[in-house]
This record gives structure tokens, C-alpha cells and sequence, in this order.
């Protein structure tokens, strides 16, 4: 049958003891229960489902509205619905409002974060306001949509966010351009709890790949997230540390595990290949030598790819880093690990997330190469792969010639606040 639901209920028939099963028809129950069962699925939606009318998707944004922060002016588009749109310029900067991109009934939150003042600004539709539509640094408001051309913006405390406070035990403090600043660092699985909604910046790095083993590509970095003025509601939020993927003999090593901060999430990093391609990940890992493993795949925006092993030769590919790709094998000798990242978010400048080195093959008398600054591991020949510097998401080295890959180096969570 043609399900009602979800526009009113079905009337679904139950058969009697006594029913033959041609009365009513068999197939035509089971048929009617999973047309039944298909429509209730659709209306609750997969796991993070981008469906607008699933339930899944409504209750997500229910709980935490999506964050984009902008860097530069802006023109809002339909995607932008339910989100929190916060600007972050120390010059003036503009978020222009069109016709025809949202419906009746849509809104769309948006925050300025930055020193300059942000002006909400009609382009071709009608932006009505009882206060004004220039926003200085942390006010806000609501933009509400009463058609496709015409929105209203509410402005004031209960619309705007501010600065988030952490009531637990910061790990440190310090001072920068005239701000007063305090973070917590995990380097190990934990909660953290604000008493205040509002915005904070994280770093959030995955745990490292594992390196491979023999004539192994070096393990990716973790997934290197650093962002500003990210959302978090006024609760205990969930901090998970992932641990580095592990090293295994003679075959590609393991991906790292995320690292997560409430609704914020970094992935691991890939691990490296032995003997081919390397794995996908925040950063990939570096290919295997022996058969021109390509480097795996890293994340847009969190890293980058592993390089590539050699075909002829034995040499594996260099782990992606978040700062740069992972070096090539050359020959028998491994590729160089990519780069990590620096950031200062505590204050002082700290290099994080480099990826592996490749293993090389000690037969011929090829070399391992080193990992990538930031805590990447060294590649070997004739001997294990060096693991990954904790707490840095670094990738693990790969190993020489039927020998074990490095583990990779366990993520980092900071969160950081103003005070």
C-alpha cells in the first residue's frame, strides 16, 4: 500500500488465528509493514542526517546549532539555515541578506566576535529591525525569516552569545595584545564543564597512524583542527584523547583514533602501507615500498597526504603532516615526513603533528628517513619504526625490511577561553 504516515497514520490489518493465508494476502502484509517501516525510518533520519525533515537532524540542531565562523564579509545562502554565522575581523565587515534563499519560518543566528563592527545588511530583501543592524564585538541577534524576501533581525542579550567560561582547573594562563586568556589541556580522555554558554577556541588533534611495516610508509598525523570562536553550551561536554594507531609487523599499520571535544571531533591519522598504498586519514599515511603504494588520502582542511613508495625499489613513502605533504620514497631509501603545524594557543609557539618517515631496505642499503617536526616518527632500515611523540598526533615511522612500523603518537585536546 501507499503509506499515509507521515501526514496522518496508517491502518494496518492484524490477521485472526483463524485467517487463511490469503485473507487478507500474506504478501500484501508483509509489504504493507515495510512500507510502513520505510516511511518511520525516513521521518527519523540516519546518524547525523543532512535531511532538514528528519527528525535526527532537527533535534541535532536543537541541541547545538552548526558554527561557521567567517573571516571576511559574507553573503548568506540556504545551507546557512539553523546555524550560528559568527564573524571574526578586526575590520569592518558586512553579512548580506538576499531574496529568495530561505522560507518563511527559517532563522539564522549571527555573532560578531571580531574588533570591527559587522552590519547585517539587506542586498535584495527587506531586513526589518527595532534596534540596529550594526553589531559590535560580542553582540549578536536572530534573523528571522517571515518570507523568502522579508526577515526580521531580533536584537539583544538573550539573542547574542558570548565569551564560554570552564569552571574546571585551568591548566594555565597568560596575556596576548592586550587579552587576558586561560586554557585546559587534556592529554588524556576527560569532561570539561562551563557554567556559561558562549564561544571558546580548541585545538583538537587525532591520534597518529601507525607506521607500516616492512618497507613501510610512515604513519599520517592525526587531523589538526584550530579553530576560534567554536560554541559550547553550558554542560559537561565529553573530551576523548585518540590514541596512535599501532605499528604491526609486516603489514600496514593502524589508524589513529579520534579526538573529540563535545560536538567537535578530529580524525586519526592514516596508517601507513607496507608494500602498498598507504591508508586515509586526518593526515594520510605513506605508501608501501615494492609496488608504488601511493600515499593515502589526508582530510580537507586537516591535513594532507602521504607520499608515495617505490615500484622497482623498497623505499615507503613519507607520512602526510598537517603543515605538508609526506616525501616521496627514493629508491630504496624511505620519504621524509610531512611537517606538523605550529600554534600558540597556550601561549607559546608548539609544533604539533608531523607526519612519519619511511622505512627503507636494508638489503641494499637504503635508509629510513626522518619524521616530520612535530612529533613524527623516524623511518627505519633493518629495524623497527620509531613511534610518534605523545600528545602530538605525530604519525609513526615505518619499518625497514620485514621488520615492525612505529606507533602513532597519541592527540591533544585545549580549549582556551577569555577571561
Amino acid at each position: 500500500m501507499a503509506t499515509n504516515f507521515p501526514a496522518s497514520l496508517d491502518t494496518l490489518t492484524n490477521p485472526s488465528a483463524t485467517d487463511t493465508l490469503d485473507s487478507p494476502p500474506h504478501d500484501e502484509q508483509h509489504a504493507d509493514a515495510n512500507d510502513a517501516i520505510e516511511a518511520l525510518q525516513a521521518k527519523v533520519g540516519v546518524d547525523g542526517s543532512a535531511v532538514t525533515t528528519s527528525l535526527d537532524y532537527k533535534v541535532a540542531n536543537l541541541e547545538s546549532r552548526p558554527v561557521e565562523t567567517k573571516t571576511a564579509s559574507y553573503v548568506l545562502v540556504a545551507a546557512d539555515v539553523n546555524k550560528r554565522i559568527v564573524m571574526n575581523n578586526a575590520g569592518a565587515t558586512t553579512i548580506t541578506v538576499n531574496d529568495g534563499v530561505f522560507a518563511a519560518g527559517d532563522s539564522v543566528w549571527i555573532h560578531n566576535i571580531g574588533a570591527g563592527t559587522c552590519t547585517v545588511t539587506a542586498g535584495t530583501a527587506t531586513v526589518n529591525t527595532a534596534a540596529s543592524l550594526d553589531l559590535a564585538q560580542w553582540e549578536g541577534g536572530s534573523l528571522y525569516f517571515t518570507s523568502a524576501s522579508s526577515a526580521i533581525f531580533f536584537r539583544g542579550p538573550a539573542a547574542g552569545v558570548g565569551i564560554a567560561n570552564f569552571t574546571d582547573t585551568e591548566t594555565g594562563t597568560y596575556s596576548s595584545g592586550g587579552t587576558n586568556y586561560k586554557y585546559l589541556t587534556f592529554t588524556a580522555s576527560g569532561t570539561i564543564t562551563f557554567d556559561t554558554a558562549g564561544l571558546a577556541d580548541i585545538l583538537v588533534i587525532g591520534g597518529g597512524g601507525g607506521g607500516g611495516g616492512s618497507d613501510g610508509g610512515g604513519g599520517g598525523a592525526g587531523g589538526y583542527w584550530e579553530q576560534t570562536g567554536v560554541y559550547f553550551s553550558a554542560a559537561t561536554h565529553t573530551v576523548i584523547v585518540g590514541a596512535g594507531g599501532a605499528g604491526l609487523f609486516n603489514q600496514e599499520g593502524n589508524n589513529g583514533s579520534p579526538s573529540i571535544v563535545g560536538p567537535y571531533i578530529s580524525p586519526g591519522g592514516g596508517g601507513g602501507g607496507s608494500e602498498r598504498r598507504g591508508l586515509n586519514g586526518g593526515s594520510g599515511g605513506g605508501g608501501g615500498g615494492g609496488y608504488s603504494g601511493v600515499g593515502g588520502a589526508g582530510t580537507s582542511g586537516l591535513g594532507n597526504s602521504g607520499g608515495r613508495g617505490t615500484s622497482s625499489y623498497a623505499g615507503g613513502g613519507g607520512g602526510g603532516g598537517a603543515g605538508a605533504v609526506g616525501g616521496g620514497a627514493s629508491n630504496d631509501d624511505g620519504g621524509f615526513g610531512g611537517a606538523g603545524t605550529s600554534s600558540s594557543i597556550t601561549g607559546s609557539a608548539v609544533t604539533r603533528a608531523g607526519g612519519g618517515g619511511g622505512g627503507g631496505d636494508s638489503r641494499t642499503g637504503g635508509i629510513g628517513r626522518a619524521g616530520g617536526a612535530g612529533g613524527g616518527g623516524a623511518g627505519a632500515s633493518g629495524a623497527n619504526g620509531s613511534a610518534g611523540t605523545a600528545n602530538t598526533g605525530g604519525g609513526g615511522g615505518g619499518a625497514g625490511f620485514i621488520q615492525t612500523g612505529g606507533t602513532g603518537g597519541s592527540g591533544i585536546v585545549i580549549v582556551r577561553v577569555e577571561v
